[in-house]
């Protein structure tokens, strides 16, 4: 079981001129130097909280908020939850991912309520920590995935739900947040997920950082929540992407690394990338050299069920073993675009690419709820959940 709860939630209060789209951002941990730059020009730009500059980043971000606060640049709801609805294009296919957003008790993985499925790291954690200390308040929700309500709850949602902003970003998608008020509403909504487990779908570091934080002011309810926002497993919207791997600074030529995949595992080399793409699904991954040559790759997995992951597979068999990742020999870059993945190894920047299948949601719960943490982005949800709509302040 798992508690959440409404909350008396602070959010923008639009001024003359002023769009939701001034207040919001994506997450911190996604945004480049451009982007971030072209946030902060905007005076209540939520940015402006999560990403001060590092000099003042722990001292100076809750006068911030408190300033808006007294200015009246956010203001305070009743007790509530909101609804948060995306509506975005993915393989063609035009779909709506909704979450139901809250404050989510935060406990130990031990107790088997809340579920991680990657790793995360210490450095990261500290950062979030000591912003948290500073603020007493929660900027950006974590990302949880949940069975889901019985259909008469659904429907008793969507009535009560009143829409509060809508704007389309850059890569078109159509961001859409209500306030759900109706107490009778938000008494089911806590009843129900009374009875469910939750799985991290995106922000292992936050939710982390979150208990570490409760752990640490023992005698405050309020600093035992976590800002997060729960979607259903059955939501049609619910996509996940594979994030592929960009490999650079390594001193292992083309023709050793070839011959080192296929020690372990199983390769087959492809006319080019648009068959590797084709033939992607019949294997485990696909790689693309800085020649230009292309091949598919599978390893006849055996014992643990992580070695059934692709992302774990490429990890221990190519970025590790080949390319000797734990001797600080090779750089590993991210991208979750596999067109973007081709044309940046026709720069000739990066030395190698492995290209990863879809993971699939039934595997990871899977792995997660029998205590497997997979390798950091395993997966990648789109789209992200965006900061700035609502603040819990502790």
């Amino acid at each position: 079981m798992v508690t959440f709860l409404p909350f008396s939630g602070y959010r923008p209060s639009l001024k003359d001129g002023e769009d939701i789209i001034d207040r919001v951002s994506p997450p911190y941990d996604v945004i480049d130097e451009e982007r971030l730059k072209e946030l902060q020009s905007k005076e209540h730009n939520i940015t402006n909280l999560t990403l001060r500059p590092e000099n003042g980043r722990y001292t100076n971000s809750r006068k911030q908020l408190d300033s808006w606060i007294a200015d009246g640049s956010l203001m305070k709801d009743e007790e509530s939850f909101y609804l948060y609805k995306q509506k975005f294009r993915s393989k063609g296919k035009t779909l709506v991912r909704t979450g139901i957003v809250g404050i989510l008790k935060t406990e130990t993985y031990e107790n088997g309520n809340v579920i991680p499925h990657e790793e995360t790291y210490p450095g990261v954690k500290q950062d979030r920590l000591n912003l948290l200390r500073d603020l007493e308040a929660h900027l950006e929700s974590i990302f949880g995935i949940f069975e889901g309500f019985n259909k008469e709850l659904d429907s008793s949602i969507k009535k009560a739900a009143k829409k509060l902003y809508s704007f389309t970003d850059g890569a078109g998608v159509e961001h859409s947040y209500y306030k759900i008020s109706d107490k009778a509403v938000n008494d089911a909504i806590t009843k129900e997920l009374k009875k469910q487990k939750m799985l991290i779908a995106d922000g292992h570091h936050r939710y982390e950082t979150a208990l570490n934080y409760s752990i640490e002011n023992p005698n405050s309810r309020k600093k035992g929540y976590v800002l997060a926002t729960l979607v259903s497993s059955k939501d049609p919207g619910l996509v996940i992407w594979p994030t592929h791997r960009l490999l650079s600074l390594t001193s292992i030529t083309e023709d050793k690394a070839v011959e080192g995949i296929e020690d372990t595992m199983r390769i087959k080399e492809a006319a080019s990338a648009d068959e590797m793409r084709k033939d992607l699904p019949e294997w485990q991954m696909g790689l693309i050299f800085r020649s230009g040559k292309c091949y598919l790759a599978s390893h006849e997995s055996a014992g643990d069920l992580l070695w059934l992951l692709d992302t774990y597979v490429a990890q221990e068999l190519i970025i590790k073993r080949v390319y000797g990742y734990d001797n600080g020999n090779v750089k590993v870059s991210y991208d979750a675009e596999l067109d973007s993945v081709i044309k940046k190894m026709e720069t000739g920047k990066y030395d190698a690419a492995v290209v990863l299948n879809e993971p699939g949601l039934r595997t990871i719960w899977a792995l997660s709820s029998i205590g497997k943490r997979m390798p950091k982005k395993t997966t990648y949800f789109y789209p992200k959940i965006w900061s700035g709509f609502v603040i819990y302040k502790m």
